[in-house]
């Protein structure tokens, strides 16, 4: 095993790149996932990524999803993928591009919030060029609002009910590649020329292109006309405004359900409450109860 880097990252780090982790430092930690950034016997820096073995998308997945979409979009290079040996975990390993991220480069002022939202809309944009391949994973409403549904109660999702039924009446159109997770955190500047790359494909699945716009809106908290427009005016496909208002509503509730209890809650029950006010027709009005 290599000092100064968890038995499972040395396993990983050998059996994929073929070279020892001197040293790993943990950058994030998940219910199925943790990532490392470690350094290499060789000089080396990577990132390796760890899938418990009960995560519906593993490392197998995630590097199909990478492969897919890098003639479209800058990621990280794949080094290597596959089953950790003496483990039950899948591990992914990608050069490491730096720690600069375009969420952090706006925290300290060197890019503006403007900026960051056309550079995520531009990204989105070149992100759903990519081809699909029928092999491709699919996010099925269903699948999504089951999911949902084990998490908050029936009269939650009965509330954004015209929400959900918009979404499923929607026209059919070909689906696209969609990140599932796009915000300021996921995107590395790298290089001189400081370009964006893409990473974290954990969630990157077929679907809608109003559904992942929809969830950059709502992840980076685009809510409000001025800030939305921002990220669609830059996005350049076409995108059905009246579709991608219904995912907001679908994805902010989906924030609250997973919120934590306590100011995280309260801060998406406020979120949940102003679309309510502002996008009416997503949701179900509850009528007063009669009095004799």
């Amino acid at each position: 095993m290599s000092a100064g880097a968890p038995p499972a990252v040395s396993r990983a780090a050998l059996a994929l790149t073929g070279v020892p982790a001197l040293t790993a430092r943990q950058l994030s930690a998940r219910t199925r996932t943790v990532v490392y950034r470690a350094d290499l016997a060789d000089g080396r820096g990577v990132v390796i990524k760890l899938y418990a073995a009960t995560a519906r998308r593993n490392a197998i997945t995630e590097s199909a999803a990478i492969r897919a979409v890098a003639d479209h979009v800058p990621v990280p290079a794949l080094i290597g993928y596959g089953h950790v040996p003496g483990h039950e975990a899948t591990a992914l390993v990608t050069t490491d591009l730096g720690p600069l991220t375009l969420g952090s480069a706006m925290h300290s002022g060197r890019i503006s919030d403007e900026r960051a939202l056309k550079d995520l809309a531009g990204l989105l944009g070149r992100l759903h060029q990519a081809p699909v391949r029928p092999w491709a994973p699919r996010r099925p409403l269903h699948e999504q609002v089951t999911s949902l549904g084990r998490r908050c109660s029936p009269s939650s999702l009965n509330r954004i009910a015209p929400a959900l039924a918009a979404i499923a009446d929607a026209v059919h159109t070909a689906p696209v590649w969609c990140h599932g997770d796009l915000h300021g955190d996921n995107v590395v500047i790298a290089g001189p020329r400081a370009i964006r790359h893409l990473v974290d494909f954990t969630d990157a699945a077929a679907s809608r292109r109003e559904s992942d716009v929809a969830q950059t809106l709502v992840m980076t908290d685009a809510l409000s006309t001025l800030r939305a427009r921002t990220v669609t005016d830059a996005y350049p496909l076409a995108l059905d405004d009246h579709l991608l208002g219904a995912w907001v509503v679908f994805h902010t509730l989906r924030s609250w359900a997973y919120s934590s209890p306590g100011d995280d809650r309260a801060l998406w029950s406020r979120r949940l409450d102003d679309l309510g006010q502002r996008t009416p027709h997503f949701f179900r009005t509850r009528r007063p109860e009669r009095t004799r």
